[in-house]
């Protein structure tokens, strides 16, 4: 029997827990030896590695994060480390691996499935949404829907009060969070990297609508911009509001999978191990794009930068000019 194995590496996003139940019971489906490497990149290193069975994976699909744990590691770009990694690999004949993650993660991995005989398929996972060539990275419909759900309780409070809120959602460089949270809770401003905003003429909207009777603003801003504070105070003191800012932090990256993540990370994982069988030397990510799963070249995710969709950005053109 051939061995497989499987890890997380980067952030961390609800529905990993979910592929790695799959990947347990459908490897053996397969008359595959599964594998789970811990601590991500770092137990790569460390030989974290260890056989698993139907018991290893037993009541987690609810659970959020990652039972077999992440991580980001500086000492795998060092070649020494990543023969290591191998070696550790070869230990228990490994040739398959499976890495949830994300760019950063993919760009470590394409260099070592180069200078290694490893075949690797790297399932998009990110609440940043960020991987290039996919449109849904899994844990995103989780970390939407705990934004929504918190967004919807501050404009009960920012009604009741009158006040302005100001709140910064997660997504590093890239402002698809804040972007489509701001659209479906129906903020009235949304601050992201990708579309330029217009202050002057947000404030003779807001005081059109102030002076109609608007007494709350909700305002997202994607912490891509590094503008939140800038907000808050231009809020505060060009439209007399008084403001509270909320930074929403890493309570986005956890919670209970939605069923959307939960379905997702189960056809990740099918697609993924098939591929990994079918073919005998791949480097390859697993993308979703137009309602379809498509394995792109790991070259073509890793060396171009993911782009919202343009629908969407016009969408919320209007929140920021």
């Amino acid at each position: 029997m051939n061995s497989i194995a499987i890890m997380c590496s980067g952030g961390d996003s609800s529905g990993m827990n979910c592929a790695i139940k799959k990947f347990v019971e459908y490897a053996n489906d397969k008359n595959l030896i599964p594998y789970f490497i811990y601590d991500g990149l770092e137990g790569l290193i460390d030989g974290n590695i260890q056989k698993v069975n139907y018991k290893d994976v037993s009541g987690i699909i609810h659970l959020g994060g990652t039972v077999i744990r992440t991580s980001r590691s500086k000492r795998f770009y060092e070649f020494s480390n990543r023969k290591t990694a191998y070696d550790n690999l070869q230990n228990y004949n490994i040739d398959k691996l499976i890495v949830l993650g994300g760019d950063g993660s993919f760009k470590a991995m394409n260099i070592f499935c180069q200078e290694f005989d490893i075949s690797f398929v790297g399932v998009p996972s990110t609440i940043d949404n960020d991987v290039y060539g996919t449109d849904y990275c899994l844990g995103v419909d989780t970390a939407l829907n705990i934004i929504k759900d918190a967004l919807d309780e501050i404009r009960d409070t920012s009604s009741s009060f009158k006040r302005a809120f100001v709140v910064e959602t997660m997504g590093r460089d890239c402002g698809y969070l804040a972007l489509v949270s701001a659209l479906t809770s129906g903020a009235e401003m949304c601050i992201i990297p990708e579309i330029k905003y217009d202050l002057d003429s947000l404030k003779l909207k807001f005081e059109k609508e102030i002076k109609d009777g608007r007494s709350y603003i909700i305002a997202i801003v994607s912490e891509a911009t590094k503008d939140t504070q800038k907000i808050k105070n231009w809020i505060q003191e060009d439209l007399k509001f008084e403001v509270r800012e909320m930074v929403l932090g890493h309570i986005q990256r956890g919670g209970s999978p939605s069923v959307y993540d939960r379905l997702m990370a189960f056809e990740f994982i099918f697609y993924a191990i098939d591929r990994l069988v079918e073919q005998k030397k791949i480097n390859e990510i697993l993308v979703y794009k137009d309602a379809e799963f498509k394995f792109l070249d790991i070259d073509d995710v890793v060396d171009k930068v993911y782009q919202i969709d343009p629908k969407l950005l016009k969408l919320a053109s209007k929140l920021t000019r």
